[in-house]
C-alpha cells in the first residue's frame, strides 16, 4: 500500500515542471528551425515578394487612392509604402501561424505527439513551446521585414512607448494565431491538409483595411472589413508605428479579438492533444 501511495504522489511531480519543459520544447522547435530552414525562410520571403511587388507595381497607383492629394507614381509609391508596411508585418505574425500549423501535424502524423503523451512531461509544454517557438521566430522575420521596408524610404514615427506597445500587439498576435494554428495543425487528417487550413488567416487581411481604405468598399464588404479581427489589429499596428497615442487607435478591440482567438485556440488545441489520434 505504501509502495502505491509513493507512485501516486510521485507522478504529479514527474509532471510538475511546466517551466523546464517548455524550455526544452522551445530549444527542440528552435533547433529543428535551424535545421530545416525551409519554413522560416517562408516567413520572410513572402512578405518581402509583396512589399516589392505592391510598392513597385501597384503603390503608383494604389497611393493616390489611400492618400487623397497624392499624385501617382513616385509620390504614390511613397504614400502606399507607408500604408501597407503595418500590413506585411501582421502578414509576417500570420504566415507564422500557417508554419506552426504544419509543425505540429508533422509531429502528430508521425506518432511523436502520442510518444510525449506517454512521458513525464508537462502536457502543456509540448504545445507552448512549438506557440513560443514560432512566435520568436516570427520577432526575428519582422525585424527583416521591417529593415526591408526601412531600406525602401518607409520612415516609422514612433517612440519608446509606442514601440513596445508595438512589440506587445505584435506577440500577443502571435500567441494567439499561434495556438489557433496548432489546433488546426492537429485537427488536420494530413500534413498537406494542416498547410491549406489556416489560409483562412491569410485571406482575411485582404478582405479588411490591409490593402485599401474600408471607405473605398461596396457596403456589404464594408460591414465585414470593420468587424472582423484583422481590420482593428492592423489599425493599431499602423497607428503605433505612425506615433499616434493608444487612445487613438482601435486597441481595445485588437487586444480583446486576441485574447478570444488565443483563448479559443488553446482549449482546442489542449483538448485535441489529450484525444488519441485517429
Amino acid at each position: 500500500m505504501t509502495a502505491v501511495t509513493t507512485a501516486r504522489t510521485a507522478a504529479p511531480a514527474a509532471h510538475a515542471r511546466p517551466v523546464a519543459d517548455t524550455l526544452t520544447m522551445l530549444r527542440r522547435n528552435l533547433l529543428r528551425a535551424v535545421r530545416y530552414p525551409g519554413l522560416t525562410m517562408f516567413l520572410v520571403l513572402g512578405p518581402l515578394v509583396m512589399l516589392l511587388l505592391f510598392v513597385y507595381v501597384f503603390g503608383g497607383a494604389f497611393g493616390a487612392g489611400v492618400a487623397p492629394g497624392v499624385a501617382p507614381g513616385a509620390e504614390g509609391r511613397a504614400a502606399y509604402l507607408d500604408y501597407i508596411t503595418p500590413t506585411l508585418l501582421v502578414l509576417t505574425v500570420v504566415g507564422g501561424a500557417t508554419s506552426v500549423a504544419t509543425s505540429a501535424a508533422m509531429d502528430a502524423a508521425a506518432g511523436i505527439m502520442a510518444r510525449f503523451r506517454t512521458m513525464a512531461i508537462s502536457p502543456g509544454s509540448v504545445l507552448s513551446g512549438q506557440v513560443i517557438g514560432f512566435v520568436v521566430q516570427a520577432l526575428a522575420a519582422l525585424v527583416l521585414v521591417l529593415a526591408a521596408a526601412v531600406a525602401m524610404g518607409y520612415r516609422p514615427d514612433t517612440d519608446a512607448l509606442g514601440g513596445l506597445a508595438l512589440l506587445g500587439m505584435l506577440v500577443l498576435l502571435g500567441l494567439a494565431l499561434n495556438w489557433l494554428a496548432v489546433a488546426m495543425g492537429l485537427n488536420a487528417r494530413s500534413v498537406e491538409t494542416a498547410s491549406n487550413t489556416p489560409m483562412i488567416l491569410l485571406l482575411l487581411p485582404f478582405l479588411g483595411s490591409g490593402f485599401v481604405p474600408v471607405e473605398t468598399m461596396p457596403a456589404g464588404v464594408r460591414w465585414f472589413a470593420e468587424h472582423q479581427p484583422f481590420t482593428p489589429i492592423i489599425e493599431t499596428v499602423r497607428g503605433l508605428l505612425a506615433g499616434a497615442p493608444l487612445d487613438g487607435t482601435p486597441t481595445a478591440p485588437a487586444v480583446a479579438w486576441c485574447v478570444v482567438i488565443g483563448i479559443a485556440g488553446y482549449v482546442w488545441s489542449r483538448a485535441l492533444y489529450r484525444r488519441e489520434r485517429r
